[in-house]
């Protein structure tokens, strides 16, 4: 009965990442079958089918939700790595260093990693 109650209260046992990890790539992976049909089902297709395509707010949406869903996936995944094999027992006392280094820039790019969208937003573009 311990463990049920653990898992309904998602406390920080690796549950809610390993079930965010499994939500996102399925995101992802929808999006890429989506696309990689589109462009099949529409081997001619101009720019301004590709923009009417992308202007529908369904679209606009599975593209915002992918490209969170990738930030999601890459941080859950490097924060993984970094935790399961950079390690004292691994890699000697210089393990340490890198540890704190590689976390400092992990959470770096976790705070910064939807105040770039602004920048790189398409709005002062001509098109």
């Amino acid at each position: 009965m311990d463990m049920i109650n653990d898992v309904k209260q998602f406390n920080r046992n690796g549950l809610l990442e390993w079930i965010t990890q499994r939500v996102t790539s399925v995101v992802i992976t929808v999006y890429v079958f989506f696309v990689t049909y589109y462009l099949l089902a529409h081997p001619d297709i101009s720019y301004n089918e590709w923009r009417d395509l992308n202007s529908l707010f369904l679209m606009k949406t599975l593209n915002i939700l992918t490209i969170t869903s990738i930030a999601v996936h890459s941080i859950i995944g490097l924060w993984g790595v970094i935790t399961d094999y950079i390690t004292v027992r691994l890699l000697g006392p210089k393990a340490k260093l890198l540890n704190v280094f590689f976390s400092i820039r992990y959470y770096y790019n976790y705070i910064n990693i939807f105040s770039l969208g602004n920048y790189y937003s398409l709005e002062h573009l001509s098109l």
